[in-house]
């Protein structure tokens, strides 16, 4: 049984009566410029000024900044995260203080005692999207029952490399008895793999609110006893030899440029020598190791590396039994983000098999 892991939640910021205050109905020109000075301000009258706040933002740092080429994005999102994180908005009993506001039900279970202290907006807006996917569930095309993702959790927005990773199970013929899915997020790879006959997934993660979203949505049902969770890095208490170990790593290596890393979509220089090497101990002879990637870096020009290929060439570890590959559906007519990189997208579903001593 888990115990003893503490929810990822937003760190509350403590109450001030002197935070200065955005009256409703004053410019926002004036606001953004006291942003840009590094003060804080408290939205305080209605939820609606936080929004219009974040909008007239926005149109200043397209002035200012250029977002076109796939880094000046990641400059200009690096800009915006840091000067929308000073405007807060105050919670009390559980609840937003300005008029308007959304009710979110993550304020009740992450700060039951915790009475009366602030969020940012980024923040705010954070835990309300997450608290409508948790409450209505979201489709997913390969699954035959709705996910209710936990706050902080990745789960996929877009499907081509899950459909891959199905066509995959559906001609898959090895044994189904044990495999591990190291970094589990939302589930969704497991309950796959549980949907396609296989009696036992091992699944890890880093982050404790996969870990704890998962066991609350799994609950007592023949699941929990069909998936069995740690929280770790990478293959964490997982020891034993396995007959198919799975692995949807991050697809963008870490580079500081680029502002905050988030460990569901960023990689650093140690995470795959560690998972290959930890994977050859834990792969059984006949084994498969399947890693669901993505051309992105290559296209994007981050990164001209790709580590699944550098391993075959440098590791002497395993081989290719085959690469499967899937493009990318062209991105919606609603983003607002220059994406023409996608049309080359495609994600990639990578077997790996041992190299045997002769």
């Amino acid at each position: 049984m888990i115990t003893d892991i503490k929810v990822n939640k937003p760190a509350p910021i403590a109450f001030n009566e002197k935070q200065k205050s955005f009256k409703h109905g004053t410019d926002n020109g004036s606001a953004i410029e006291d942003l840009i000075k590094g003060k804080s301000i408290l939205i305080k009258d209605f939820y609606s000024d936080g929004t219009s706040l974040l909008h007239d933002l926005h149109k200043y740092l397209k002035l200012k900044l250029p977002n076109t080429s796939f880094k000046e994005q990641h400059a200009y999102r690096s800009e915006y995260r840091k000067l929308s994180n000073l405007i807060l908005l105050e919670i009390l009993d559980q609840k937003l203080c300005a008029k308007k506001s959304p009710s979110i039900g993550w304020l009740e279970k992450f700060y039951p005692e915790n009475n009366h202290f602030f969020l940012t907006f980024p923040q705010i807006q954070g835990l309300n999207s997450s608290w409508q996917w948790y409450k209505n569930g979201i489709s997913i095309p390969v699954l035959r029952n709705k996910m209710h993702p936990y706050y902080g959790t990745y789960f996929p927005t877009r499907f081509e490399h899950l459909v891959l990773f199905d066509n995959w199970l559906k001609r898959y013929e090895g044994p189904k008895k044990t495999v591990i899915d190291v970094g589990v997020g939302c589930g969704v790879l497991s309950l796959q793999m549980v949907q396609h006959g296989f009696q036992k997934v091992y699944a890890t993660d880093i982050n404790p609110n996969a870990i704890i979203g998962l066991r609350e949505f799994m609950g007592t049902t023949k699941l929990s006893r069909k998936i069995e969770l740690d929280f770790g890095h990478l293959f964490g208490k997982w020891e034993k030899q396995t007959e198919l170990i799975v692995f949807n790593p991050p697809w963008l290596p870490e580079n500081r440029d680029l502002g905050s890393i988030d460990d569901a979509i960023y990689y650093n220089k140690t995470l795959f020598p560690d998972f290959f090497a930890a994977a050859k101990k834990r792969l059984l002879p006949e084994g498969k190791l399947v890693l669901i990637f993505s051309n992105l870096a290559q296209i994007t020009n981050v990164t001209t590396e790709h580590p699944i290929e550098t391993e075959l060439a440098e590791g002497n570890r395993f081989q290719l039994e085959r690469c499967y590959k899937k493009s990318v559906k062209a991105a919606s007519n609603k983003t607002k983000r220059d994406q023409h990189w996608r049309s080359l997208e495609e994600v990639e579903l990578w077997v790996l098999t041992n190299i045997l001593p002769k």
